[in-house]
């Protein structure tokens, strides 16, 4: 699995940092963007419950095939 935020959609809330700080930081802008790739599958979990909590769905999950798994 694979991680990337929108930057469109990203308003700078910081819950996917305080979720996953390994694989999130915020950028000189006060957005967020992915830092590790690809997804340990241990921390699968841990990555939807990042994308289930920020606000504005600008986490996007996809598969190893490319296909979004979410949202």
């Amino acid at each position: 699995m694979r991680v990337r935020v929108d930057l469109g959609l990203c308003t700078g809330v910081q819950n996917c940092v305080a979720i996953a700080p390994n694989y999130f930081e915020m950028d000189n802008e006060g957005l967020a963007h992915e830092i590790k790739n690809p997804v340990a599958q241990e921390d699968e979990d841990l990555l939807f419950e990042a994308a289930e909590n920020c606000p504005v769905g600008a986490i996007i999950l996809e598969g190893d095939d490319g296909e979004q798994i979410y949202p």
